[in-house]
Order: C-alpha cells, then structure tokens, then sequence
C-alpha cells in the first residue's frame, strides 16, 4: 500500500521494470494515534506466484512489503 503519489509511481516502475504482473486498487486506510481519519491510498496486488520474488524485490528497494503477521 503506497500513502503517497511519488511512493506509489516508484513502486509502479520498479514492479513494472521486474516484469511482475500486478494490479492497483485504490482503498482506505486509518491513519493517527489520537485523531484518527480516514485516508486514500494506493493497494498494490500481485499474482500469488510472483508473491515471493515481489517481497524480495520489495526489500531490496527499500519498501516494507505486507506481512500478514506482523499486520494484525
């Protein structure tokens, strides 16, 4: 999930660039710890396949790929 335009266009190019098929979706998402509101952002969906080499290149390029343990 990208929080900003220029986070979400550089994750386009560098999954786009890989050659791994994905998909976007726009969704919301709560944001602040004593205000909470409710934002926009980018979801990033990838084939179940590519799943694994999309967390690597996702590290490797410094992003925080989703991880359902630790998102709970």
């Amino acid at each position: 999930m990208a929080r900003r335009l220029r986070d979400a266009l550089r994750l386009e190019d560098v999954l786009t660039n890989s050659g791994i098929n994905y998909y976007i979706e726009t969704g919301t998402y709560e944001a602040g710890l004593i205000f909470r509101q409710e934002l926009t952002g980018a979801f990033f969906y990838v084939n179940p396949e590519d799943l694994e080499p999309s967390q690597k290149l996702l590290l490797a390029n410094r992003f925080k790929p989703y991880n359902p343990a630790r998102n709970r």
